[in-house]
């Protein structure tokens, strides 16, 4: 296991042989999360996990991303029983989903060997393997299923001990060049399954998290489809942000910031990113010095 402190947001999922067709939603569906932090590192390797992360996700655009990704057909299948069950991250900073970290990927009658190779370097961790197609349920709350959901089954990985991989939730661009034999071509996301195939009416994904002191805990929520209103901080209405359009934060879920205290300005407005694989607030160190002085 790496020698850092990582915050992990997971769900149980299975991959599966199902006896209905996918359901589609015609309202948001909302599923439990749970944290869990390792803290056997130290908070000083705590940040420096996410230092690398950060640089990681910097030097993952500086290759070049400007492809856009296309829509395919997806066949509906049916399913009867699980036969694997898996914890993954849920990462809004990376597209990919993987899985056979901790646990050995199971094939099942719907399982597919693409045979292409898939590596995913993450800066606090890696994978490589091959790419597969297989039916994927998520089982915890009102339950999602997609048919041939493309993942990458890992041959070897690092700084995954615990869980069994990520589910991707960033942008689809974002998986552009982790095929090594087809580095032009992107992969659908969960996300864009769930919308292609009509389980959920909008392209949305929204995270709550809730401040607590205990290392796991299952107090956050993912919903795909919408938001949960009960969770914005006016029961009644949501806040959005318009993505930023500033490089490299714009291949990500990135958004424009300012800091002002008072009526001063401390950082001015400026582009970052929303990530949920990074646990800390990472600023510029000038701007970071600025707000320790004054607050």
């Amino acid at each position: 296991m790496l020698p850092f402190a990582l915050l992990l947001t997971t769900l149980l999922l299975t991959m599966s042989i199902a006896a209905s067709p996918v359901e589609v939603r015609d309202s948001p569906v909302t599923l439990p999360m749970a944290r869990k932090l390792n803290l056997q590192g130290g908070t000083i390797n705590l940040l420096q996990h996410d230092q690398a992360r950060a640089t990681a996700l910097k030097d993952r655009t500086a290759s070049g991303l400007d492809r856009r990704a296309g829509s395919a057909p997806i066949t509906n299948e049916a399913v009867s029983y699980i036969v694997q069950a898996d914890y993954l991250i849920v990462d809004t900073g990376s597209s990919n989903f993987w899985v056979g970290a901790d646990t050995a990927y199971v094939k099942t009658s719907t399982s597919y060997d693409t045979g292409e190779p898939v590596e995913v370097d993450y800066g606090s961790g890696s994978f490589y393997g091959t790419e597969y197609t297989d039916t994927v349920t998520v089982t915890l709350g009102n339950g999602l299923t997609v048919t041939d959901q493309s993942i990458g089954v890992a041959a070897a990985s690092t700084g995954f001990t615990g869980v069994d991989g990520i589910i991707g939730l960033g942008p689809v661009d974002l998986t552009e060049g982790t095929l090594t034999d087809e580095p032009s071509t992107t992969i659908l996301t969960f996300t864009d399954n769930l919308y292609i195939q009509g389980v959920i009416s909008e392209i949305v994904v929204s995270i709550s998290f809730e401040p607590t002191t205990s290392e796991e805990v299952t107090n956050g929520e993912l919903t795909f489809g919408g938001t949960d209103a009960t969770k914005s901080i006016q029961s009644d209405s949501n806040y959005f942000s318009p993505l930023t359009a500033t490089s490299p934060s714009s291949y990500y879920w990135g958004i424009n910031e300012s800091i002002t205290y008072g009526t001063t300005t401390i950082l001015s407005e400026t582009a970052g990113i929303v990530d949920s694989g990074t646990t800390l607030i990472l600023l510029a160190s000038s701007t970071y010095l600025e707000c320790s002085e004054r607050f």
